[in-house]
């Protein structure tokens, strides 16, 4: 966990949007809105629904600490789309810093380095830890990994077979959440079959789980790392007529996800708090364009603790994210 702590005022604020969301120990006020207003940007990973809730995050935190936040999604979802956003927000001598979610933390390493030479960055959702990047907000996907091989685990008890669907395998958080997964699942008589990427192409990623369960009859449960894997896995499960006969486990909240868990046909979901990463990356950017450092973890992660959604939690769950969609 960072060793930082949110100020008393912003954790009461930040208890009564949340609710039963967790939060994590934060530092200090990170600029609390004083001095001129400074423009910052917060760049996804692509445009899926996970993303509006990070939005109301930024936009709470704009309020709280005086700052003008562009919020940018690339539609493609593919690394060339994200770069175009990166040099058109260096070309613009406004923006102080940017928090984006690399697409491909490897390959975008030099990109990134290019731009930490001219303005703040920081990474949020998905790392990109050999970077020159100043701190990561978001998931310890490894642990969330593991959370999901506890999922797996628990219906799968004698062991079976299993097939892990998403974006891009060499994404930093899907590599992490691959990870968490093996080594939660060892020695349990658990294989991982394989590991299939649709380069977050909406059709491909529904057919990946059609071939799963046109080519694995003995499959035992399907695995979605990414938001969007979740809704295509149960679609397909649905279209093959196999609704309760073969096990889900999912990450994110999508709407879809979340009624899949409460109709019962997805076991489980391990939910993130993209609200957090909107907020407390507006706030840490914030204080770094007034020249406040402290706000850095000294480990340079922000960790935002997961949660599990099951059957038995997710219709309060559910309550309070349409709250903070809507502005809570």
């Amino acid at each position: 966990m960072p060793r930082f702590a949110l100020n008393l005022s912003m954790l009461l604020v930040a208890v009564a949007a949340f609710g039963l969301f967790v939060l994590p120990g934060c530092g200090d006020d990170g600029g609390n809105g004083g001095g001129n207003k400074v423009t910052v940007a917060f760049v996804t990973n692509n445009s899926s629904d996970f993303w509006n809730i990070a939005k109301a995050g930024v936009e709470k935190a704009e309020k709280e600490f005086n700052v003008e936040c562009r919020f940018l999604m690339p539609g493609s979802g593919q690394p060339d789309d994200q770069k175009r956003i990166v040099e058109s927000l260096l070309s613009d001598s406004t923006v102080s810093g940017m928090a984006i979610s690399p697409i491909d933390s490897k390959n975008q390493t030099e990109m990134l380095n290019a731009a930490a030479d001219k303005i703040n960055v920081i990474c949020h959702d998905s790392d990109a830890p050999n970077s020159k990047r100043l701190c990561y907000v978001g998931t310890k996907n490894y642990d969330a990994g593991l959370e999901a091989g506890k999922l797996i685990k628990e219906v799968l008890p004698n062991g079976g077979k299993i097939m892990l669907f998403v974006g891009f395998a060499d994404a930093q958080n899907a590599i992490e959440r691959r990870q968490g997964i093996i080594d939660a699942i060892k020695g349990s008589g658990i294989e991982i079959v394989n590991t299939m990427t649709d380069q977050k192409d909406a059709a491909r990623a529904k057919g990946n789980v059609e071939d799963t369960l046109t080519n694995h009859s003995d499959i035992g449960c399907l695995v979605g790392l990414w938001s969007y894997n979740g809704p295509a896995i149960l679609s397909a499960v649905k279209s093959a007529e196999k609704l309760g006969k073969v096990n889900i486990v999912t990450f994110d909240e999508e709407a879809d996800t979340l009624q899949g868990v409460a109709d019962g046909h997805i076991h489980a979901t391990v939910v993130q708090q993209p609200y957090m990463f909107g907020y407390e990356s507006v706030r840490i950017l914030a204080a770094l364009a007034r020249g406040d450092k402290s706000v850095l973890p000294e480990d340079k992660i922000n960790a935002i603790p997961v949660q599990v959604i099951r059957k038995d939690n997710v219709k309060a769950f559910s309550e309070k994210l349409k709250k903070l969609k809507g502005g809570g």
